[in-house]
């Protein structure tokens, strides 16, 4: 799986989270450009992400990650590791 196929799949995770299929997200995008992304949400977001590639975020990645292509990045390092 690519990047790109990578991101397309968290911005569909995020858009079900959220319940928002109108919601406009790049890699760019971080909690502060979505109005309903809060604390609880990012642990679904996190959550569902986990679910959705089979991986485990560490403490690290979850707390350092300032947008969507750093959560991308992650991703692909554990699918790769």
């Amino acid at each position: 799986m690519n990047k790109t196929e990578v991101l397309e799949k968290v911005i569909a995770v995020c858009k079900d989270v959220f319940d928002n299929e109108d919601l406009e997200l790049s890699e760019a995008s971080c909690a502060a450009d979505v109005d309903e992304w809060d604390s609880l949400s990012h642990l679904s977001v996190i959550s569902d992400l986990e679910d959705e590639f089979d991986v485990k975020f560490t403490l690290d990645e979850i707390n350092n990650s300032k947008n969507l292509g750093e959560l991308v990045n992650a991703i692909i390092k554990h699918m790769e590791g």
